[in-house]
């Protein structure tokens, strides 16, 4: 089971990276998941994660106290707001597809923006 969590953490991590840098997926979720999974699977990538110089202490935050700052909220909600609109106005993605991102960003920013901002 321990495997399957780091491997798991890994792909959460990698997704999170690959979402700093595009607009249709999200950063802060996958993150979050990764730093779960490594608590699960590696005391030293944990320690690792959150120690990272842009995104540690958010993580700690969640970590310790299950709160998202409110810049984070900001930042992840102008993201997946330029997000759907990127989608919506891409003439090439078909409407199931659409459809279905567009759930997946709503509920991101759903889950995201009803999390504790202060302690």
């Amino acid at each position: 089971m321990k495997l399957f969590c780091f491997i798991s953490a890994w792909f959460a991590f990698s997704l999170g990276i690959i979402g700093a840098f595009l607009p249709v997926v999200p950063t802060t979720p996958f993150l979050i998941l990764s730093a779960f999974l490594f608590s699960k699977s590696s005391p030293k990538f944990h320690k690792w994660l959150l120690n990272l110089p842009l995104a540690g202490q958010g993580l700690q935050d969640w970590n310790d106290n299950g709160i998202i700052r409110p810049q984070a909220k900001a930042l992840c909600s102008v993201m997946i707001l330029g997000s759907l609109v990127f989608i919506s106005l891409n003439q090439t993605i078909p409407l199931p597809i659409k459809m279905v991102v567009a759930a997946i960003l709503v509920s991101v920013m759903i889950f995201v923006l009803t999390r504790n901002s202060r302690l």
